[in-house]
Protein backbone atom coordinates (compact mmCIF):
# COMPACT_ATOMS: atom_id res chain seq x y z
CA UNK A 1 0.00 0.00 0.00
CA UNK A 2 1.28 3.09 -1.05
CA UNK A 3 1.41 5.97 1.71
CA UNK A 4 -0.13 9.62 1.23
CA UNK A 5 0.68 12.49 -0.48
CA UNK A 6 2.23 14.46 2.95
CA UNK A 7 3.42 10.66 3.98
CA UNK A 8 5.93 10.19 1.16
CA UNK A 9 9.17 9.76 2.29
CA UNK A 10 9.64 6.38 3.81
CA UNK A 11 12.82 6.61 5.00
CA UNK A 12 15.58 9.87 4.58
CA UNK A 13 18.69 10.09 6.04
CA UNK A 14 20.55 12.35 3.61
CA UNK A 15 23.16 14.72 4.68
CA UNK A 16 23.68 17.81 4.79
CA UNK A 17 26.45 17.51 2.00
CA UNK A 18 24.43 15.07 -0.38
CA UNK A 19 21.95 18.10 0.02
CA UNK A 20 24.15 20.12 -1.05
CA UNK A 21 25.15 18.57 -4.24
CA UNK A 22 21.84 17.68 -4.88
CA UNK A 23 20.56 21.12 -5.10
CA UNK A 24 23.97 22.36 -7.17
CA UNK A 25 22.55 19.55 -9.88
CA UNK A 26 18.78 20.67 -9.46
CA UNK A 27 16.82 20.03 -12.89
CA UNK A 28 15.17 22.23 -14.22
CA UNK A 29 11.71 22.34 -15.76
CA UNK A 30 10.06 24.86 -18.50
CA UNK A 31 6.75 23.64 -17.81
CA UNK A 32 4.28 24.99 -14.85
CA UNK A 33 3.02 21.87 -14.19
CA UNK A 34 6.02 19.97 -12.85
CA UNK A 35 7.18 23.11 -11.24
CA UNK A 36 10.40 21.74 -8.92
CA UNK A 37 9.59 22.25 -5.26
CA UNK A 38 12.32 24.53 -3.19
CA UNK A 39 12.91 25.84 0.11
CA UNK A 40 15.18 28.62 1.11
CA UNK A 41 17.83 26.77 3.41
CA UNK A 42 20.48 26.86 0.51
CA UNK A 43 20.70 28.77 -3.06
CA UNK A 44 19.71 26.78 -5.73
CA UNK A 45 21.73 26.63 -9.14
CA UNK A 46 19.19 26.58 -11.69
CA UNK A 47 18.84 27.13 -15.94
CA UNK A 48 16.34 28.33 -18.14
CA UNK A 49 16.66 26.12 -21.11
CA UNK A 50 13.73 25.83 -22.68
CA UNK A 51 9.73 26.69 -23.66
CA UNK A 52 8.09 24.45 -21.73
CA UNK A 53 5.79 21.74 -22.91
CA UNK A 54 3.11 23.37 -23.81
CA UNK A 55 3.02 26.98 -24.02
CA UNK A 56 2.14 28.25 -20.25
CA UNK A 57 0.84 31.76 -21.88
CA UNK A 58 -1.65 32.58 -24.41
CA UNK A 59 0.36 36.27 -25.51
CA UNK A 60 -2.80 37.68 -26.52
CA UNK A 61 -4.50 37.23 -23.20
CA UNK A 62 -1.87 37.79 -20.89
CA UNK A 63 -0.52 41.29 -22.86
CA UNK A 64 -4.13 42.54 -21.32
CA UNK A 65 -2.78 43.47 -18.17
CA UNK A 66 0.44 43.03 -15.80
CA UNK A 67 4.09 43.31 -16.36
CA UNK A 68 4.42 40.12 -18.71
CA UNK A 69 3.00 42.85 -21.37
CA UNK A 70 5.99 45.30 -21.09
CA UNK A 71 8.87 44.29 -21.41
CA UNK A 72 8.44 41.68 -24.30
CA UNK A 73 8.96 42.97 -27.97
CA UNK A 74 7.64 39.40 -29.27
CA UNK A 75 5.82 36.99 -27.69
CA UNK A 76 8.69 34.54 -27.65
CA UNK A 77 10.42 36.55 -25.21
CA UNK A 78 7.72 36.53 -22.93
CA UNK A 79 8.49 32.25 -22.45
CA UNK A 80 11.57 32.73 -24.19
CA UNK A 81 13.64 30.07 -22.02
CA UNK A 82 12.34 29.24 -18.70
CA UNK A 83 12.24 27.48 -15.60
CA UNK A 84 9.31 27.01 -13.17
CA UNK A 85 9.31 26.48 -9.54
CA UNK A 86 6.91 26.33 -6.63
CA UNK A 87 7.39 27.22 -3.30
CA UNK A 88 5.07 27.10 0.27
CA UNK A 89 5.46 29.49 2.72
CA UNK A 90 6.44 27.80 6.02
CA UNK A 91 5.64 31.11 8.24
CA UNK A 92 4.25 34.02 8.43
CA UNK A 93 6.29 37.08 7.65
CA UNK A 94 8.23 38.03 4.60
CA UNK A 95 10.08 36.85 1.17
CA UNK A 96 12.04 37.87 -1.28
CA UNK A 97 14.68 36.10 -3.88
CA UNK A 98 17.52 37.19 -5.63
CA UNK A 99 18.32 35.25 -8.92
CA UNK A 100 21.88 36.24 -10.27
CA UNK A 101 22.67 35.30 -14.26
CA UNK A 102 25.65 33.15 -14.33
CA UNK A 103 28.24 33.03 -17.38
CA UNK A 104 27.82 29.53 -19.34
CA UNK A 105 31.76 29.04 -18.31
CA UNK A 106 33.41 30.48 -15.41
CA UNK A 107 35.21 34.03 -16.23
CA UNK A 108 33.01 34.59 -19.79
CA UNK A 109 30.52 37.38 -19.96
CA UNK A 110 26.72 36.99 -18.85
CA UNK A 111 24.93 37.23 -21.71
CA UNK A 112 21.75 36.13 -20.11
CA UNK A 113 19.14 38.39 -18.75
CA UNK A 114 16.73 37.03 -16.08
CA UNK A 115 13.30 37.91 -15.71
CA UNK A 116 10.60 36.72 -13.20
CA UNK A 117 6.78 36.02 -12.75
CA UNK A 118 5.58 35.12 -9.14
CA UNK A 119 1.83 33.93 -8.97
CA UNK A 120 0.03 33.23 -5.51
CA UNK A 121 -0.94 32.90 -3.18
CA UNK A 122 -2.57 29.29 -3.71
CA UNK A 123 -4.66 27.59 -1.30
CA UNK A 124 -3.36 23.79 -2.00
CA UNK A 125 -6.39 21.61 -0.51
CA UNK A 126 -8.97 23.33 -3.05
CA UNK A 127 -7.83 21.07 -5.99
CA UNK A 128 -7.65 24.39 -8.37
CA UNK A 129 -6.14 23.94 -11.82
CA UNK A 130 -3.22 26.21 -10.77
CA UNK A 131 -1.44 26.47 -13.76
CA UNK A 132 -4.69 26.29 -16.16
CA UNK A 133 -5.09 29.82 -14.51
CA UNK A 134 -2.32 30.87 -14.77
CA UNK A 135 -1.78 30.16 -18.49
CA UNK A 136 -5.21 31.69 -19.52
CA UNK A 137 -4.95 34.84 -17.84
CA UNK A 138 -7.07 33.88 -14.40
CA UNK A 139 -4.30 34.58 -12.75
CA UNK A 140 -1.90 37.62 -12.97
CA UNK A 141 1.52 37.91 -11.37
CA UNK A 142 1.14 39.37 -7.88
CA UNK A 143 5.17 40.33 -8.49
CA UNK A 144 7.03 40.47 -11.84
CA UNK A 145 9.80 42.18 -13.83
CA UNK A 146 10.57 42.59 -17.12
CA UNK A 147 12.68 45.41 -17.52
CA UNK A 148 16.20 46.06 -19.02
CA UNK A 149 18.88 44.10 -16.55
CA UNK A 150 21.80 46.71 -16.00
CA UNK A 151 22.82 44.63 -13.39
CA UNK A 152 22.99 40.60 -12.94
CA UNK A 153 20.39 40.55 -10.50
CA UNK A 154 16.91 40.70 -10.46
CA UNK A 155 14.10 39.78 -7.90
CA UNK A 156 12.20 40.96 -4.92
CA UNK A 157 13.78 42.75 -2.14
CA UNK A 158 16.66 44.90 -2.46
CA UNK A 159 19.74 44.23 -5.31
CA UNK A 160 22.83 43.14 -3.88
CA UNK A 161 24.69 44.56 -6.43
CA UNK A 162 23.73 48.35 -6.16
CA UNK A 163 21.17 48.46 -3.23
CA UNK A 164 18.47 49.52 -5.56
CA UNK A 165 15.23 48.62 -3.12
CA UNK A 166 12.20 47.18 -4.97
CA UNK A 167 9.33 49.00 -5.77
CA UNK A 168 5.98 48.33 -7.84
CA UNK A 169 6.74 47.89 -11.02
CA UNK A 170 6.96 50.72 -13.98
CA UNK A 171 7.78 50.13 -17.59
CA UNK A 172 11.50 52.18 -18.26
CA UNK A 173 12.54 52.58 -15.17
CA UNK A 174 14.92 49.72 -14.99
CA UNK A 175 14.61 49.08 -11.23
CA UNK A 176 14.72 45.04 -11.71
CA UNK A 177 13.70 44.66 -8.08
CA UNK A 178 10.41 44.21 -7.18
CA UNK A 179 8.71 44.86 -3.29
CA UNK A 180 9.13 41.70 -0.74
CA UNK A 181 6.05 39.65 -0.25
CA UNK A 182 3.97 39.18 2.82
CA UNK A 183 3.55 35.45 3.40
CA UNK A 184 1.36 33.53 5.06
CA UNK A 185 2.11 29.86 6.40
CA UNK A 186 0.40 27.28 4.02
CA UNK A 187 0.01 29.85 1.12
CA UNK A 188 1.84 27.92 -2.08
CA UNK A 189 3.20 30.40 -4.96
CA UNK A 190 4.83 29.39 -8.49
CA UNK A 191 7.77 31.32 -9.72
CA UNK A 192 8.80 31.83 -13.34
CA UNK A 193 12.00 32.42 -14.16
CA UNK A 194 12.48 33.94 -17.97
CA UNK A 195 15.78 34.15 -19.69
CA UNK A 196 15.01 37.18 -21.85
CA UNK A 197 18.12 36.77 -23.98
CA UNK A 198 20.25 33.91 -25.17
CA UNK A 199 24.11 33.16 -26.24
CA UNK A 200 22.21 31.74 -29.31
CA UNK A 201 24.42 28.66 -29.61
CA UNK A 202 22.20 26.17 -27.44
CA UNK A 203 24.12 26.36 -24.19
CA UNK A 204 21.68 26.85 -21.45
CA UNK A 205 22.82 29.54 -19.10
CA UNK A 206 22.92 29.06 -15.39
CA UNK A 207 21.61 31.51 -12.57
CA UNK A 208 21.30 31.07 -8.40
CA UNK A 209 17.87 31.73 -7.11
CA UNK A 210 18.38 32.55 -3.24
CA UNK A 211 15.76 33.10 -1.08
CA UNK A 212 15.85 36.41 1.00
CA UNK A 213 13.62 38.69 3.45
CA UNK A 214 13.13 38.94 7.26
CA UNK A 215 11.50 35.25 7.63
CA UNK A 216 14.33 33.62 5.75
CA UNK A 217 16.97 35.89 8.44
CA UNK A 218 14.64 34.33 11.38
CA UNK A 219 15.17 31.40 9.93
CA UNK A 220 15.79 29.92 6.60
CA UNK A 221 14.87 26.04 7.65
CA UNK A 222 11.31 27.28 8.17
CA UNK A 223 11.12 30.31 6.11
CA UNK A 224 9.71 28.24 3.38
CA UNK A 225 8.36 24.25 3.77
CA UNK A 226 11.05 22.38 3.16
CA UNK A 227 8.74 19.12 3.12
CA UNK A 228 7.41 20.49 0.07
CA UNK A 229 10.33 19.11 -1.41
CA UNK A 230 9.61 15.67 -0.93
CA UNK A 231 6.35 16.32 -3.14
CA UNK A 232 9.30 16.19 -5.63
CA UNK A 233 6.76 15.26 -8.45
CA UNK A 234 4.65 18.35 -7.66
CA UNK A 235 1.18 19.05 -7.25
CA UNK A 236 -1.45 16.65 -9.15
CA UNK A 237 -1.77 17.97 -12.45
CA UNK A 238 -5.02 18.79 -14.60
CA UNK A 239 -4.43 18.43 -18.17
CA UNK A 240 -6.42 18.15 -21.52
CA UNK A 241 -7.01 15.87 -23.95
CA UNK A 242 -4.51 15.80 -26.45
CA UNK A 243 -1.73 18.38 -24.87
CA UNK A 244 1.38 17.23 -25.05
CA UNK A 245 3.65 14.67 -22.75
CA UNK A 246 3.93 15.41 -19.46
CA UNK A 247 7.50 14.38 -18.32
CA UNK A 248 7.99 13.41 -14.73
CA UNK A 249 11.73 13.60 -12.97
CA UNK A 250 12.95 11.22 -10.24
CA UNK A 251 15.85 13.79 -10.28
CA UNK A 252 14.64 16.19 -8.22
CA UNK A 253 14.04 13.91 -5.08
CA UNK A 254 16.07 14.34 -1.73
CA UNK A 255 18.61 11.44 -2.95
CA UNK A 256 19.69 13.77 -6.07
CA UNK A 257 22.09 11.86 -8.32
CA UNK A 258 22.90 9.36 -5.83
CA UNK A 259 19.93 6.53 -7.20
CA UNK A 260 20.43 2.90 -7.43
CA UNK A 261 17.23 2.15 -9.33
CA UNK A 262 13.95 3.57 -9.85
CA UNK A 263 10.73 1.99 -10.17
CA UNK A 264 7.53 3.85 -11.83
CA UNK A 265 4.04 2.42 -10.89
CA UNK A 266 0.51 3.88 -12.41
CA UNK A 267 -2.91 3.62 -10.76
CA UNK A 268 -5.59 4.13 -13.89
CA UNK A 269 -8.53 4.02 -11.31
CA UNK A 270 -6.78 5.77 -8.47
CA UNK A 271 -8.54 3.40 -6.31
CA UNK A 272 -5.20 2.41 -4.12
CA UNK A 273 -4.59 -0.75 -6.00
CA UNK A 274 -1.30 0.19 -8.49
CA UNK A 275 -2.15 -1.57 -11.76
CA UNK A 276 0.56 -1.82 -13.78
CA UNK A 277 4.58 -1.12 -13.29
CA UNK A 278 5.73 1.13 -16.31
CA UNK A 279 9.93 1.31 -16.05
CA UNK A 280 12.35 0.45 -13.66
CA UNK A 281 16.07 0.48 -13.40
CA UNK A 282 18.75 3.15 -12.34
CA UNK A 283 18.45 5.12 -15.87
CA UNK A 284 14.47 5.32 -15.38
CA UNK A 285 14.96 8.79 -14.11
CA UNK A 286 12.15 10.19 -16.35
CA UNK A 287 8.54 9.05 -17.30
CA UNK A 288 6.52 10.48 -20.05
CA UNK A 289 2.70 10.51 -19.31
CA UNK A 290 0.77 10.76 -22.62
CA UNK A 291 -2.69 11.81 -22.69
CA UNK A 292 -5.47 10.59 -22.31
CA UNK A 293 -3.99 8.21 -19.69
CA UNK A 294 -4.91 9.54 -16.45
CA UNK A 295 -4.16 8.13 -13.59
CA UNK A 296 -2.05 8.01 -10.22
CA UNK A 297 1.53 7.69 -10.61
CA UNK A 298 4.26 6.37 -8.02
CA UNK A 299 7.45 6.05 -8.34
CA UNK A 300 9.74 4.76 -5.11
CA UNK A 301 13.46 5.79 -5.53
CA UNK A 302 16.24 3.64 -3.61
CA UNK A 303 19.69 5.66 -3.14
CA UNK A 304 23.02 3.95 -3.46
CA UNK A 305 23.65 3.98 -0.05
CA UNK A 306 21.45 1.10 0.53
CA UNK A 307 19.83 2.41 3.30
CA UNK A 308 17.60 5.93 1.92
CA UNK A 309 14.30 5.06 -0.32
CA UNK A 310 12.16 7.40 -1.03
CA UNK A 311 8.70 7.53 -2.55
CA UNK A 312 6.11 10.18 -4.21
CA UNK A 313 3.06 10.06 -6.24
CA UNK A 314 0.67 12.34 -8.68
CA UNK A 315 -2.55 12.38 -10.13
CA UNK A 316 -2.93 13.27 -13.55
CA UNK A 317 -5.87 13.97 -15.27
CA UNK A 318 -6.68 14.57 -18.85
CA UNK A 319 -10.35 16.09 -19.62
CA UNK A 320 -11.65 16.52 -22.89
CA UNK A 321 -14.72 18.64 -24.49
CA UNK A 322 -17.95 18.04 -22.08
CA UNK A 323 -20.30 14.79 -24.21
CA UNK A 324 -23.72 14.57 -22.64
CA UNK A 325 -24.59 10.99 -22.15
CA UNK A 326 -26.23 9.71 -25.04
CA UNK A 327 -30.11 9.99 -25.58
CA UNK A 328 -32.46 10.66 -22.50
CA UNK A 329 -29.77 9.94 -20.01
CA UNK A 330 -27.57 12.97 -21.05
CA UNK A 331 -30.64 15.60 -21.41
CA UNK A 332 -33.43 14.75 -18.61
CA UNK A 333 -36.48 16.18 -18.81
CA UNK A 334 -37.27 16.59 -14.54
CA UNK A 335 -40.22 18.93 -15.18
CA UNK A 336 -42.67 19.56 -18.08
CA UNK A 337 -46.16 19.85 -19.47
CA UNK A 338 -46.49 15.94 -18.86
CA UNK A 339 -45.02 15.24 -15.84
CA UNK A 340 -44.48 18.83 -13.34
CA UNK A 341 -46.16 19.39 -9.94
CA UNK A 342 -46.42 22.56 -10.86
CA UNK A 343 -47.67 22.84 -14.60
CA UNK A 344 -46.23 26.35 -15.15
CA UNK A 345 -42.23 25.60 -13.85
CA UNK A 346 -40.59 23.46 -16.20
CA UNK A 347 -37.11 22.01 -14.78
CA UNK A 348 -34.32 19.94 -16.97
CA UNK A 349 -31.28 18.51 -15.96
CA UNK A 350 -28.09 17.86 -17.86
CA UNK A 351 -25.49 14.70 -17.43
CA UNK A 352 -22.50 14.64 -18.76
CA UNK A 353 -20.38 11.79 -19.51
CA UNK A 354 -17.25 12.13 -17.28
CA UNK A 355 -15.97 13.60 -14.08
CA UNK A 356 -15.11 17.35 -15.34
CA UNK A 357 -15.62 20.67 -13.68
CA UNK A 358 -18.35 21.85 -15.77
CA UNK A 359 -20.56 24.55 -16.06
CA UNK A 360 -23.66 25.54 -18.22
CA UNK A 361 -26.00 27.59 -20.11
CA UNK A 362 -28.98 27.16 -21.41
CA UNK A 363 -30.36 29.94 -24.49
CA UNK A 364 -27.17 32.37 -24.19
CA UNK A 365 -27.30 32.74 -20.67
CA UNK A 366 -25.34 33.43 -17.61
CA UNK A 367 -23.59 29.99 -16.82
CA UNK A 368 -23.96 28.17 -13.38
CA UNK A 369 -22.20 25.10 -11.88
CA UNK A 370 -25.80 23.38 -11.06
CA UNK A 371 -26.76 21.54 -14.06
CA UNK A 372 -30.54 21.60 -13.23
CA UNK A 373 -32.04 24.51 -14.56
CA UNK A 374 -35.75 25.59 -12.64
CA UNK A 375 -37.80 27.30 -15.42
CA UNK A 376 -37.06 26.67 -18.47
CA UNK A 377 -39.29 27.99 -20.94
CA UNK A 378 -41.21 25.64 -23.15
CA UNK A 379 -40.42 24.98 -26.80
CA UNK A 380 -37.28 24.37 -28.37
CA UNK A 381 -34.20 25.26 -26.18
CA UNK A 382 -29.96 24.99 -26.16
CA UNK A 383 -27.34 24.37 -23.69
CA UNK A 384 -23.88 25.34 -23.50
CA UNK A 385 -21.36 23.22 -21.32
CA UNK A 386 -18.11 24.29 -20.83
CA UNK A 387 -15.40 22.84 -18.92
CA UNK A 388 -14.29 24.76 -16.46
CA UNK A 389 -10.43 23.14 -16.62
CA UNK A 390 -9.91 25.35 -20.27
CA UNK A 391 -10.44 21.99 -21.94
CA UNK A 392 -13.33 22.75 -24.51
CA UNK A 393 -16.62 23.91 -24.88
CA UNK A 394 -19.54 22.77 -26.61
CA UNK A 395 -21.63 23.92 -29.50
CA UNK A 396 -25.32 25.05 -28.44
CA UNK A 397 -26.88 21.38 -28.07
CA UNK A 398 -30.86 21.48 -28.75
CA UNK A 399 -33.48 20.08 -26.76
CA UNK A 400 -37.02 20.18 -26.23
CA UNK A 401 -39.41 20.89 -23.61
CA UNK A 402 -43.33 20.14 -24.19
CA UNK A 403 -45.03 23.33 -22.87
CA UNK A 404 -46.96 26.38 -23.59
CA UNK A 405 -46.60 29.88 -23.15
CA UNK A 406 -48.40 31.64 -20.83
CA UNK A 407 -49.86 34.28 -23.03
CA UNK A 408 -50.34 35.21 -26.53
CA UNK A 409 -50.76 38.45 -28.13
CA UNK A 410 -52.31 38.03 -31.10
CA UNK A 411 -51.63 41.79 -33.07
CA UNK A 412 -49.90 40.48 -36.49
CA UNK A 413 -46.36 41.82 -35.70
CA UNK A 414 -44.95 38.33 -35.81
CA UNK A 415 -44.41 37.95 -32.14
CA UNK A 416 -46.59 35.26 -29.87
CA UNK A 417 -49.26 35.86 -32.50
CA UNK A 418 -50.27 32.21 -32.45
CA UNK A 419 -50.94 29.93 -29.31
CA UNK A 420 -50.11 26.30 -29.46
CA UNK A 421 -48.81 23.30 -27.10
CA UNK A 422 -45.31 23.61 -27.82
CA UNK A 423 -43.12 20.24 -28.24
CA UNK A 424 -46.52 18.42 -28.91
CA UNK A 425 -45.22 16.19 -31.87
CA UNK A 426 -43.31 14.48 -29.04
CA UNK A 427 -46.43 13.48 -27.62
CA UNK A 428 -48.40 10.42 -28.66
CA UNK A 429 -52.50 11.17 -30.36
CA UNK A 430 -52.67 14.67 -28.92
CA UNK A 431 -55.71 16.78 -29.02
CA UNK A 432 -56.11 20.23 -27.70
CA UNK A 433 -59.44 21.87 -26.76
CA UNK A 434 -59.78 25.77 -26.09
CA UNK A 435 -62.75 26.65 -24.40
CA UNK A 436 -63.68 30.03 -22.36
CA UNK A 437 -64.33 30.82 -18.86
CA UNK A 438 -67.76 29.22 -19.30
CA UNK A 439 -66.70 26.18 -20.56
CA UNK A 440 -67.59 26.60 -24.49
CA UNK A 441 -65.52 24.82 -27.15
CA UNK A 442 -63.87 27.29 -29.02
CA UNK A 443 -60.85 25.57 -31.09
CA UNK A 444 -59.55 21.92 -31.82
CA UNK A 445 -56.10 21.56 -32.44
CA UNK A 446 -53.51 18.26 -33.26
CA UNK A 447 -49.81 18.16 -33.72
CA UNK A 448 -50.57 19.04 -37.15
CA UNK A 449 -51.88 23.03 -35.99
CA UNK A 450 -49.88 25.50 -36.25
CA UNK A 451 -51.55 26.70 -33.22
CA UNK A 452 -55.08 29.02 -32.01
CA UNK A 453 -55.12 32.83 -33.53
CA UNK A 454 -57.76 34.19 -30.73
CA UNK A 455 -60.78 34.14 -32.99
CA UNK A 456 -63.79 32.32 -33.11
CA UNK A 457 -65.70 31.85 -36.22
CA UNK A 458 -63.62 34.78 -37.88
CA UNK A 459 -64.58 36.92 -34.77
CA UNK A 460 -61.50 38.43 -32.64
CA UNK A 461 -61.77 37.43 -29.04
CA UNK A 462 -61.31 39.66 -26.27
CA UNK A 463 -58.08 39.86 -23.62
CA UNK A 464 -59.26 37.40 -21.29
CA UNK A 465 -57.59 34.17 -19.88
CA UNK A 466 -59.00 30.89 -22.07
CA UNK A 467 -58.68 27.37 -20.83
CA UNK A 468 -57.22 24.19 -22.83
CA UNK A 469 -57.63 20.49 -22.36
CA UNK A 470 -54.59 18.31 -23.72
CA UNK A 471 -55.19 14.82 -23.88
CA UNK A 472 -52.64 12.03 -25.03
CA UNK A 473 -51.31 9.17 -24.75
CA UNK A 474 -47.90 7.61 -22.59
CA UNK A 475 -46.50 4.73 -22.93
CA UNK A 476 -45.61 3.96 -18.81
CA UNK A 477 -44.01 0.57 -18.23
CA UNK A 478 -45.13 -1.02 -21.66
CA UNK A 479 -48.74 -0.22 -20.85
CA UNK A 480 -50.20 2.68 -22.97
CA UNK A 481 -51.61 4.96 -20.46
CA UNK A 482 -54.33 8.17 -21.38
CA UNK A 483 -53.53 11.10 -20.06
CA UNK A 484 -54.88 14.74 -19.83
CA UNK A 485 -53.75 17.73 -18.88
CA UNK A 486 -55.73 20.96 -18.35
CA UNK A 487 -54.82 24.42 -17.10
CA UNK A 488 -55.10 27.94 -18.53
CA UNK A 489 -53.46 30.97 -20.45
CA UNK A 490 -54.19 34.58 -21.41
CA UNK A 491 -54.45 36.58 -24.59
CA UNK A 492 -53.33 40.17 -24.34
CA UNK A 493 -54.58 42.25 -26.98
Amino acid sequence: MHSPKLMRTLFCAISCLLFFVFQLKAQNSPDCRTAIPVCADAPINGIADGGGDIDDFDPDVIRQTGCLEKGSVISANIENNTGWYVFRAGTDGQIGFDIEALPVTPGAPVTAEYDFALYGPFDQTTGDNFCGNISNGTEQPIRCNYEVNDTNFTGMGVNPENGQVGAPNVTGSQNTYDEYLDVIAGEVYFLLINNFNTNFDGDPENFVLTFTGNSVNANQDTALDCTLRDEFLGFDIIACEGDPDIVLSALNSPIGPNIATITWEVDFDDDGIPDATLATGPGATELTVTSPNSGRYFVTIESTDGVTTVTDDILITFYGIPVLLPGEDGIIIREDLTNADDPDSYAVEFVVDGQGDYEYAINGGEFQDDPIFLDVPPGLNTVIINDKNGCGMTEPIEFLVVGYPKFFTPNGDGVHDLWQVLGIDQLTGPDIFIFDRFGKLLKQLDETDTGWDGTFNGRQLPSSDYWFRLDYERNEQSVIVAKTVRNHFALLR
